[in-house]
């Protein structure tokens, strides 16, 4: 299996500079070659000497988790801001879902900037919990570490420093989330909604 960089049909984005996204875009690309590479050089090993190449495979598939969730995670974030912003549906499951756990969507927007406001670097991911039936908002420093096991992905908010050092110094991570929260196209975020109820 070998794995292409997606191309994403994004709009020009309010508070995130072009320079910013293509800066972006490269890291994301560097994920998905280095996914490839690991995936190319295990096979190889195998291939040469699995029993004297053990070890280094052991290795390189610890990493492969590195770079595998950060091709991916990109991905949920990128393609988060296609279509232009758009806000979330007043019917949609997911405003119901929201409102039912933190009071309103107002206050489901606060708590995402709240948990946003984490010191550290990372991401903010929000999970819909299919067994309870429940959305689920978590600070995840490292991609690889700390997803909530098996619960689909609803919402990515990359806090790394390369998601906004190009338009923002770390100070301002709290207006990079603004800038994030008014791009984000939540008819994206309401199909992920959807699939995971199905």
């Amino acid at each position: 299996m070998i794995y292409t960089p997606r191309t994403f049909d994004l709009p020009e984005l309010k508070g995130l500079s072009k320079k910013q996204i293509d800066v972006h875009l490269a890291l994301y690309e560097g994920y998905v070659k280095h996914v490839n590479l690991i995936l190319e050089t295990i096979q190889r090993l195998r291939s040469e000497d699995a029993e004297k190449n053990a070890f280094i495979m052991a290795e390189l598939r610890r990493r492969l988790g590195f770079e595998f969730d950060g091709m991916r995670m990109h991905e949920y974030y990128f393609e988060q801001f296609e279509g232009g912003a758009q806000v979330a549906s007043g019917e949609g499951n997911l405003r119901k879902v929201a409102t039912e756990k933190y009071g309103g969507w107002d206050e489901f927007i606060s708590h995402l900037k709240e948990v946003a406001g984490t010191r550290g670097i990372g991401w903010v991911v929000v999970y819909f919990d299919v067994v309870a039936g429940t959305l689920h908002t978590a600070f995840v420093n490292d991609h690889e570490i700390g997803q909530l096991s098996g619960l689909p992905i609803i919402l990515a908010i990359d806090l790394w420093e390369h998601a906004f050092m190009v338009d923002y110094v770390p100070a301002e991570k709290k207006t990079y989330v603004e800038a994030f929260l008014e791009n984000v196209n939540w008819t994206v975020s309401e199909a992920r909604f959807s699939k995971a109820l199905l």
